[in-house]
């Protein structure tokens, strides 16, 4: 459903239900989630349903840091009230007060924390608050969430924020990114002690986009770029905790076989991606030598976000060369692998099939774009991402 507030086009996400629910629990409800992404829109949107008043706090305006000059005094003047502070990682000497304020009284949403970056990076967070805050990501824009007049296609090339995939103009929405990616070099990711320079930067965050779907070597980014490879390391663990980058890790198991032990590397935005490579066009993506990893990368980030709670995502892959893109666990139990194929007519591999023996998965899939959803053998479908999404993941 669409809302209209203040002149703005409203989206439902479907984060909205827990977080209204976690706030009748807890006292502390920490939502996070990259910048641009919605967390202010969705909060003021929900606000009306956490049943008190609320106070707005942005860390990013000096007057609100102004009046935040005495924060025990001001939050005390609230303590019926809901108080959000948005980019709370600006100000991580709040967690401790925060923490003091609700031991005094623990009231069900006392506060509510907007933040651009992972817990481990809101340095003091984690600590501070164990046991009274309820962490929520909000990602990009997902495919369940999408209005009808966004295609799977667009949404696959302008990526999820909402400013580039609402943008009719296929040019701004990618002037749009090439902005987004320098305000993150050039001061969130320093904000965040990422402290070294826009160039290094840049450079690997480009270097890891043309690395895209591939297993990270640290000595070998370290080599290129003339860093030694705990350097590299660190700047991966700040992309990844400012949510741009996934690593995907390999799933281990007892087989008796050499096992490939290296993550692989994503960028969890397509559309980020494909600035970052310079694709300008849906057109020139579709006939880039990147679209088979685009692909991927996409597939993964969707299940990723709607896949349940219970489950998580490894790929496999052997020294022999037996590979599965994806493999979704329960626990430590594999349920069921995925192949993933940029094409309507695909085939499946003998390394797919081998690490199918090896996992001894009954559920199996080969997801593609827009394919007919049909029995191609035995124990391994062949679906669309969208019919995978809505008729398969959440009974796997």
């Amino acid at each position: 459903m669409i809302f209209n507030i203040q002149g703005n086009m409203y989206y439902n996400r479907l984060v909205e239900e827990k977080i209204e629910e976690l706030s009748q629990h807890f006292s502390v409800i920490g939502i996070i989630g990259p910048r641009q992404v919605g967390k202010t829109t969705l909060v003021k949107h929900i606000s009306s349903n956490i049943l008190k008043e609320v106070m707005y706090f942005d860390l990013e305006l000096s007057t609100d840091i102004d009046i935040l000059e005495n924060p025990e005094f001001i939050f005390q003047q609230y303590e019926d009230k809901c108080v959000i502070i948005d980019e709370v990682q600006r100000m991580p000497e709040l967690f401790p007060l925060i923490r003091a304020l609700v031991d005094q009284n623990p009231v069900a949403s006392r506060f509510i924390l907007l933040g651009s970056a992972a817990p481990s990076l809101i340095r003091k967070s984690s600590e501070s608050l164990a046991g009274r805050i309820s962490y929520i990501e909000l990602h990009p824009f997902n495919q369940m969430e999408l209005p009808e007049n966004i295609t799977f296609e667009k949404h696959w090339y302008k990526g999820g924020y909402p400013k580039s995939l609402f943008q009719n103009n296929d040019k701004v929405s990618y002037e749009w990114l090439r902005a987004f990616i320098r305000t993150y070099i050039e001061t969130d990711l320093p904000q965040l002690g990422l402290n070294v320079s826009s160039v290094s930067i840049r450079r690997f965050w480009t270097m890891l986009a043309h690395h895209h779907g591939g297993l990270w070597n640290a000595s070998d980014f370290g080599r290129s770029l003339g860093l030694t490879h705990p350097t590299v390391n660190k700047y991966l663990d700040y992309l990844e905790g400012a949510f741009l980058v996934r690593r995907l890790h390999p799933f281990y198991s007892n087989i008796g076989k050499r096992l490939v032990k290296s993550p692989k590397i994503y960028i969890r935005d397509s559309g980020i991606l494909h600035q970052l490579i310079n694709i300008e066009s849906f057109d020139n993506l579709a006939l880039n030598i990147k679209v088979g990893a685009s692909f991927e990368g996409y597939v993964v980030e969707q299940i990723d976000i709607l896949k349940p709670d219970s489950h998580d995502l490894f790929f496999y892959r052997t020294q022999a060369g037996s590979e599965c893109d994806l493999v979704i666990t329960k626990g430590q139990i594999p349920v069921a692998c995925c192949e993933i194929k940029f094409s309507n007519s695909p085939s499946t591999s003998k390394g797919f099939r081998i690490s199918i023996q090896d996992l001894n998965t009954n559920l199996n899939f080969v997801i593609t774009p827009s394919s007919e959803d049909y029995l191609f053998d035995k124990n391994i479908r062949v679906c669309s991402l969208n019919t995978f999404l809505t008729k398969y993941l959440a009974v796997i």
